[in-house]
């Protein structure tokens, strides 16, 4: 299938989409972006994960990072931190064959993130959206993944259901609607963003009234700095 590369988004981004469309917004029409102490530790965490092509096996587990994916149904496109593929006794729609490899492999998707796990759904619905890639490149079915939290140094293990899987379906295509209109979302001020890293650059309390990009923020202080 031909792919144009500007019509696919950003696989990542959908965990900003479900935190705050409008920071998805922001950093992906608008190109904004500001590091704070949050994204800092979450680079560190990542880069422990993205040794890209490394490939360990051990015993009946084969271990890939930094796999590259897309979804073609998704248009969306990224990296998985890692995909276990454990060899298990028994074919299934839930197996594949690898090359040069013996017997039947079940797929496990795993993301590496900071802290601990979170109120709401963002880190699920990206794991979700990886768990749908690898089955659309692959051609399998994949019921749950793990996510890794380096603060509590446990994996939490998420089941994709059907909600979970619609859910992610919606949010894509709202993204797509939104990046093809280049339109930025109102903001919503709550809690959620007292500790964004875009908070300065949002403006949330002045933007919520209405759909106003933060190049128009910046512009209007330049006007009132030239009265």
């Amino acid at each position: 299938m031909y792919r144009d590369d500007d019509d696919y988004l950003m696989l990542s981004g959908i965990q900003h989409y479900a935190f705050c469309p409008r920071q998805w917004a922001l950093i992906h029409i608008e190109q904004q972006w500001a590091e704070n102490v949050h994204t800092v530790i979450g680079h560190q965490v990542h880069e422990r994960s993205d040794d890209e092509f490394a490939d360990e096996t051990r015993g009946r587990l084969r271990i890939v990072r930094a796999m590259p994916l897309v979804s073609d149904r998704l248009r969306l496109r990224g990296t998985a931190d890692v995909v276990e593929f454990h060899r298990v006794s028994e074919e299934s729609d839930q197996t594949i064959q690898l090359d040069g490899r013996d017997g039947f492999w079940r797929v496990v998707p795993v993301e590496y993130k900071k802290g601990r796990p979170k109120k709401d759904d963002r880190d699920e619905v990206q794991l979700c959206a990886q768990a749908i890639c690898l089955e659309e490149m692959l051609n399998v079915r994949i019921e749950s993944g793990f996510l890794y939290y380096a603060t509590i140094n446990r994996r939490e293990e998420v089941f994709f259901s059907e909600s979970l899987r619609d859910r992610v379906h919606r949010m894509a295509e709202e993204m797509h609607l939104l990046f093809s209109e280049k339109r930025t979302p109102p903001a919503t001020y709550g809690k959620h963003c007292d500790s964004c890293s875009l908070f300065d650059i949002c403006q949330p309390r002045w933007s919520q009234s209405g759909s106003r990009s933060a190049k128009a923020y910046v512009q209007q202080l330049l006007n009132e700095m030239e009265v």
